[in-house]
């Protein structure tokens, strides 16, 4: 007898007349903790955030002098403060400003103890 033909564009496997056993399936074993949402981010919030040591940031000076362009920066403070400038020379003098403006800065240097003394 002759083998039936397989349907054209298909790709039909050859079955096998002898059974067989069923295969048992592998055991998973778990290790380590759940997984949460995307790798190494914690399922849940942690109960105490690492704290400071009380210091944080009141003035900032952001200069930015690329090669070949003109130069410029930024000095801001949380009293109020807020000077830019433009330019190599008066770049330079702002960026001395802002040095002495941490000097004089009033939430840098509380008044209290200058009027005593």
């Amino acid at each position: 007898m002759s083998k039936p033909t397989r349907p054209p564009l298909k790709s039909v496997t050859d079955r096998t007349t002898a059974p067989r056993a069923a295969e048992p399936a592998s055991l998973l074993t778990v290790v380590g903790e759940p997984k949460g949402v995307a790798e190494g981010v914690p399922i849940a919030v942690r109960p105490d955030p690492p704290r400071g040591d009380g210091r944080y940031p009141v003035a900032w000076l952001h200069i930015v002098a690329p090669k070949g362009v003109i130069s410029t920066a930024t000095s801001r403070c949380e009293c109020g403060r807020d000077r830019s400038a433009v330019g190599k020379a008066r770049v330079l003098d702002l960026i001395d400003d802002h040095a002495f403006h941490r000097t004089a800065c009033p939430l840098r240097t509380p008044q209290e103890g200058r009027a005593a003394a």
